[in-house]
């Protein structure tokens, strides 16, 4: 499995990114590409800015998400298709392409900066147990 935190992953997946074009049509979902741009930046989000209020799981919801989440997320299958989505994660209103790309490629890159990788590695891990 490639590992984001490595920058040859994060580069690639870049690479990616910059292939697409407003125009390109979604393989899958309702989002369009900006939409679906602001929906990764999400995650980058929760670590890096306080837009979304970080909750600490506890009791039952805690027990609900190591049940399902976790292994979901830290397992190597893809994602199902058309899959229940948090609702933070939810994009609805339209975005400005451009804006969204490039919001999102400089969170990948802040991704790999060394001084924010331990931080980034420590939410993560958090959030994981």
């Amino acid at each position: 499995m490639k590992n984001i935190f490595e920058k040859s992953v994060t580069d690639e997946v870049i690479a990616r990114i910059e292939k697409l074009s407003p125009e390109t049509q979604p393989q899958w979902g309702k989002m369009g590409v900006a939409q679906m741009f602001a929906h990764l930046s999400v995650a980058y989000e929760f670590v890096y800015t306080d837009k979304h209020k970080a909750t600490k799981a506890t009791g039952f919801k805690k027990f609900m998400i190591k049940l399902f989440a976790k292994n979901m997320v830290c397992d190597e299958k893809s994602y199902p298709k058309n899959g229940r989505t948090a609702p933070e994660f939810i994009i609805t209103e339209e975005k400005v392409f451009a804006d969204e790309k490039a919001r999102l490629i400089e969170f990948m890159n802040m991704f790999n900066k060394k001084e924010n990788l331990l931080l980034t590695e420590k939410n993560l891990i958090l959030l994981a147990h």
